[in-house]
């Protein structure tokens, strides 16, 4: 016998243990996008989602410089409103995406209302003593608080905008690093916080402070690829321009500062029209690269495509003493892409490897289905292959393995093959050339 299961839980049911809930709508963050707003939610309504935890309503500060700000606020502010919530969430058939939906709609709706109300509750930490909440972050430790009003180290306008008595700090820390703090209070239910209720709250805050973590050490590895991408385009221009500039201010001032007999000054122009001329093809490239816009993907028959492409008199001109091997299968399906860049990414393929393919060898291109879901372009050479450290380098930035090669031809096959929600693979040994396998999805005739 098999039985089969979702792999995300479905159905929200009340009577489930806690700590299932818990897991259940923390699991949610793994079929989120990558958006630290959407997984700070997720925690949120872990920790608050009725017969969740057992918190009402959570509030959550993050760090800012060196302020502890708070910034979002979530739950019921009225016992109606919880009731209200709380028969939604036990309606047959909810799911956790539509409880997370719903607390999104429901953050929304308050901003008008609560966001002036939390401006104010901001707390510098770089103050030695610092009053609760924002205590509990500055000491790195979780603080259970009861009878609150009495007690001289909560600050009052907290205690004014929360209007409980008991409440649970829960500081946001990852590698010793404050994040935040998120608090807790049941001012609904008023049932006591009790130990299982504070362990199952310390997962949900360590899982914040690791996504607040992650996704700053993200976004600071994004910045640091920018830079260096940026660097390396400073480092090619200036390569790529230095040589064709200098030639043609030589020649000029040549012309310019002593008389040349006809054909000298002629030899003269024709250089510096070259040169022009490979200044003009590399900012074409350079241009063609940023502007790959696919507004809508469309249904596209590769067949008619590949055939006029070995035709074309640059291939056919490229491919003299050479030979290309084309093979489609019959009844190909459609494939789901833009016919333009499509072709150009073929172009750039089959281009590269008449280059690398000596005299008298072939170059072969395949275009078959791979599965039901996929077809299959093959576009292999017959040259001299890559080393394993040239693989790894093939998709960066302006690294070429021509002489004069701008090293953007791949990294603009692979954007378009991205863009086409493709994927692209490389195969290649030395001496046993390169072979690049695009796989594109099956666009269905009529569909």
């Amino acid at each position: 016998m098999i039985e089969k299961y979702s792999l995300q839980p479905s159905n929200f049911d009340p009577d489930t243990p806690k700590d299932f809930v818990l897991l259940s709508i923390i699991a949610q963050s793994f079929f989120q996008p990558f958006s630290l707003e959407d997984n700070l939610l997720i925690i949120l309504t872990a920790l608050t989602a009725g017969s969740g935890i057992g918190f009402n309503r959570a509030m959550l500060f993050l760090k800012d410089g060196m302020k502890l700000k708070a910034t979002t606020w979530l739950g019921p502010r009225s016992a109606d409103e919880a009731e209200a919530i709380w028969t939604m969430l036990s309606s047959p058939g909810i799911g956790y995406a539509e409880i997370v939906a719903y607390n999104r709609d429901l953050v929304t709706k308050m901003v008008k209302d609560i966001q002036p109300k939390l401006k104010f509750l901001v707390y510098d930490l770089e103050s030695q003593s610092l009053p609760l909440p924002a205590m509990a972050a500055l000491n790195r430790e979780i603080i259970l608080v009861t009878e609150a009003g009495s007690e001289p180290e909560v600050d009052p306008n907290f205690i004014n905008f929360i209007q409980v008595d008991s409440f649970l700090c829960l500081p946001l820390i990852a590698q010793d690093e404050i994040l935040g703090e998120i608090v807790v209070d049941k001012g609904i239910t008023h049932a006591p916080i009790e130990t299982k209720d504070i362990e199952l709250a310390r997962l949900c805050a360590l899982l914040a402070g690791n996504y607040i973590y992650t996704t700053t050490l993200y976004k600071k590895v994004v910045e640091m690829e920018k830079m260096a991408a940026l660097g390396e385009m400073a480092a090619f221009i200036s390569h790529q321009l230095r040589n064709p500039i200098v030639a043609i201010g030589g020649f000029t001032q040549q012309i310019l500062t002593s008389p040349c007999q006809p054909e000298r000054c002629r030899r003269n122009l024709n250089i510096i029209r070259e040169q022009v001329k490979h200044l003009e093809d590399i900012i074409y490239k350079l241009s063609h690269f940023l502007k790959i816009t696919i507004r809508e993907l469309q249904p596209v028959d590769v067949a008619p495509i590949l055939l006029n492409l070995v035709e074309r008199p640059d291939i056919k001109l490229k491919a003299a003493k050479k030979a290309i091997s084309l093979r489609i299968s019959e009844n190909l399906p459609l494939i789901h892409c833009d016919p333009v860049y499509f072709e150009e990414a073929v172009v750039n393929l089959l281009d590269n490897a008449l280059d690398v393919t000596p005299e008298g060898s072939k170059v072969y291109v395949r275009a078959r289905p791979y599965n039901d879901k996929y077809v299959m372009i093959i576009i292999k050479d017959s040259g001299p292959g890559l080393d394993e450290k040239s693989r790894e380098k093939l998709f960066s930035p302006f690294y070429s393995t021509k002489e004069n090669g701008t090293g953007l031809g791949l990294l603009f096959v692979k954007r378009i093959i991205d863009s086409c929600d493709g994927k692209l693979e490389v195969q290649s040994k030395p001496g046993r050339g390169t072979m690049f396998k695009l796989y594109f999805k099956v666009r269905e005739r009529g569909q």
